[in-house]
């Protein structure tokens, strides 16, 4: 050999070895990116989820000294947190300052007004109002409001308080016979206003003031009509009034009274309650935001909440849960736009709670004794306590108090709902509005979305693969094996664009007869098979071994042909003519349009590829001399393919089962446009779902960043990514382990 040929041997073998070390340098590089990409990824899910899981905290702010007679009957901050104010039980309205600024300091009086006349009960708003009832001797009754009137003077805010009066500043008539009013109660809605008050002498009374806007002045004229209130206790200790002027709620000591008040000529007492927790007295009564649900304090620091339910086709005030609270509940503080509140004890204990999360998000001992008032700002972040006649401000952090453990993964017992639920609905059109944020509505239809396309899809698959690679011939396998995998690039918005428009109207229409298929076609298939046998072996040798399965193209497309045109024959004979109402009335089973049915259609014909692909690979790849072994052996070709081939080819087949299983779990498009998009737990295949993914395609563009709707999306997809990182995981186990125990074959 020639030194030049030695030389070009030995420069072949540099560029080979530069070559094999790139190689390896850029498969480790890329695959620790990977790594590195999911990890960044799962992070930042965990970076954005983690706030909702922090705990409520409150930091003090200022103290100061308010001087102040009487027994204060309300407080409250307006909006900015910058002003506060006191309403005392004799009309006495003082307003300070909670920051300092440029006119006023902390703690510094703002200003202050007089209520007008001899004052003898007083009406405290329902969370989300902000006006009072004051109840005069006379049997009169005066409505006021604090108000806050914005103004920018030099491009700086200036907030100047003032007292008004929202129905005029003349009184309402409560009393027609002008008797003192000791107990009062306060609601007004659009055109509609209703004062119910105790008189001094034990009597009942309900104002009831229509309005009517004057077409010429523009001002709401007011009529008042006065009925008497059957059946009062003799002892009234509390008065509430719902916003929807339909029940009124009187309690007498540890029992409630319920009158139901929406037919005024015929008040009546609908229930009377026992509401005591359990060796306990009833200390407070407060209504919840939203004004369904009813909370009662108790002396042993219990709190339970209270709603209607229906049963028997009445609805009534029904135990929900307790609250364990720290000392004897003296004051009960709503959130105005959440489901939580605040509890104030008469040794000084603050403890904040929700009522949806059934959970207690903070408890705190404050120095000073028992409160005169206490209130949560109108954002929920500044909490004011009166004792004596000292003023305490405090930060309160508590962004996210309805995402708990219990509320996420735990059945919830919603208000108005008969009994404790698994529900998904994030969004509504009210404040009062009671989130509603299970993840099991929606991992359940995930899971069940997944498995009605895996039952579609395994099955075509690994049997289509297994046929491909084993049976069929090599020139007919050129043409299928591409065919199939270019199915797999078809966007998944036009298979769900489709599967919505398509082919749900096409199986509600055709339902026995898509039904008969799934009897007619296996049938068919083996009758086409024993006919094909039977026929002489001349017309057997026409068509080329391993290209038989051309022959039941036909036969597929006429059983499919002739189950559609037999549907409505059979729909006539044994479904009175309407598939869909027998089942809804004969058998009890909802049948939405777009269902599970459906998706595992479309879902799964978008499966199969991957699944197709994979496993005919490995199905393909097994050595030949393995199967030409087990022939020469005496074992026919389908004892070769079931105790040796496919054995041989188990990992790669579990691996495209798994990688399927991947891609029906993170499907977005199909189960978006195909399902409905109903959160329900229902196994039926008639029934639709809504699954993580769809989820939060739907909802994500609309929610608000940083709120708790936002971030519990975010934790959707965070388990999304777990499930499927465990569900890998525990396939590449599984599938190490085939691998071993058959690569000796």
């Amino acid at each position: 050999m020639s030194s030049e040929s030695i030389h070009l041997i030995m420069a072949g073998s540099r560029k080979r070895r530069i070559k094999d070390t790139l190689a390896k340098y850029g498969v480790t590089t890329g695959g620790t990116l990977v790594l590195v990409a999911l990890l960044l990824i799962f992070f930042y899910l965990l970076y954005v989820v983690k706030p909702i899981f922090n705990g409520a905290s409150m930091e003090p702010l200022a103290t100061f000294s308010l001087p102040v007679k009487d027994k204060t009957a309300w407080i409250g901050v307006e909006e900015q947190n910058e002003i506060g104010y006191r309403f005392s039980d004799k009309g006495e309205v003082n307003f300070f300052a909670l920051q300092d600024d440029a006119r006023f300091k902390v703690g510094q009086a703002i200003a202050q007004a007089q209520v007008p006349g001899e004052i003898s009960a007083v009406a405290i708003p329902t969370p989300g109002k902000a006006y009072l009832a004051y109840g005069f001797s006379d049997g009169k009754a005066l409505v006021v409001e604090p108000r806050f009137k914005v103004s920018y003077p030099g491009d700086v805010r200036l907030i100047e308080p003032q007292l008004s009066y929202p129905f005029g500043e003349a009184p309402i008539t409560v009393d027609p016979e002008g008797k003192p009013l000791s107990q009062l109660v306060f609601e007004a809605a659009k055109d509609k206003m209703v004062a119910a008050a105790l008189t001094q002498d034990g009597r009942g009374v309900m104002a009831v003031l229509s309005g009517e806007e004057n077409f010429i002045s523009g001002e709401v004229e007011w009529t008042s009509q006065s009925y008497p209130i059957p059946a009062l206790p003799r002892q009234v200790d509390q008065m509430l009034l719902t916003p929807n002027l339909r029940i009124l709620l009187v309690r007498s000591g540890n029992r409630l009274s319920v009158y139901d008040i929406q037919n005024l000529n015929d008040i009546q007492l609908r229930s009377v309650l026992d509401i005591n927790a359990p060796d306990a007295n009833v200390t407070q009564l407060a209504l919840l935001a939203g004004a369904s649900s009813i909370l009662v304090g108790n002396d042993n620091g219990v709190i339970s909440q209270w709603f209607e339910v229906a049963k028997g086709g009445k609805r009534e005030f029904t135990y929900i849960r307790d609250f364990k609270s720290d000392g004897a509940v003296a004051q009960l503080t709503p959130e105005l736009f959440r489901k939580g509140f605040v509890a104030g004890s008469q040794d000084g204990a603050i403890n904040f709670f929700h009522a949806t999360g059934e959970s207690r998000l903070l408890g705190e001992k404050i120095d000073g004794g028992a409160f005169n008032g206490l209130a949560i700002s109108p954002r929920n972040n500044l909490l004011l306590l009166q004792q004596g006649n000292k003023i305490k401000t405090f930060s309160v952090e508590n962004e996210h108090p309805e995402v708990t453990w219990s509320a996420l993964w735990q059945e919830v017992w919603y208000e108005g709902y008969p009994e404790p639920m698994y529900v998904w609905q994030s969004t509504s059109a009210s404040n009062d509005f009671e989130p509603k944020l299970s993840l099991i509505p929606i991992s359940f239809g995930t899971l069940k979305a997944a498995f009605y396309a895996m039952l579609f899809a395994v099955p075509l698959g690994i049997a289509g693969a297994i046929y491909t690679a084993y049976f069929m011939s090599a020139g007919m396998r050129k043409f299928v094996k591409p065919t199939v995998e270019i199915m797999e690039a078809l966007p998944t918005v036009i298979l769900g664009f489709l599967a919505g428009l398509w082919l749900a109207p096409i199986v509600e229409d055709y339902l026995p007869g898509i039904f008969m298929m799934l009897i007619m076609l296996p049938l068919g298939m083996l009758l086409t098979a024993l006919a094909w046998h039977g026929l002489p072996g001349k017309l057997n040798q026409c068509v080329p071994e391993g290209s038989q399965a051309v022959l039941l193209i036909p036969v597929v497309l006429f059983i499919g042909w002739l189950a559609l045109t037999l549907s409505p024959v059979v729909e006539h004979a044994f479904f009175g003519g309407d598939t869909r109402s027998w089942l809804t009335n004969e058998m009890g089973i909802k049948f939405d349009q777009r269902n599970s049915l459906v998706v595992g259609i479309a879902m799964g014909f978008a499966v199969i590829p991957t699944i197709f692909s994979i496993a005919e690979d490995a199905v393909f790849s097994v050595p030949k001399h393995l199967t030409q072994g087990s022939l020469a052996l005496g074992a026919t070709p389908w004892q070769t393919l079931t105790r040796v081939v496919i054995l041989t080819a188990s990992p790669g087949i579990f691996s495209a089962v798994m990688m399927g299983l991947g891609r029906a779990v993170g499907e977005t498009m199909i189960v978006l446009m195909a399902t409905g998009n109903t959160p329900i737990m229902d196994f039926s295949m008639f029934q639709g779902l809504r699954t993580l993914a769809a989820n939060i395609a739907v909802e994500m563009p609309e929610s608000e960043v940083g709120s708790s709707h936002y971030r519990v999306l975010f934790l959707a997809a965070f388990v999304l990514f777990v499930f499927t990182f465990l569900v890998n995981t525990l396939a590449e186990f599984v599938r190490q382990r085939l691998r071993e125990k058959y690569s000796s074959l």
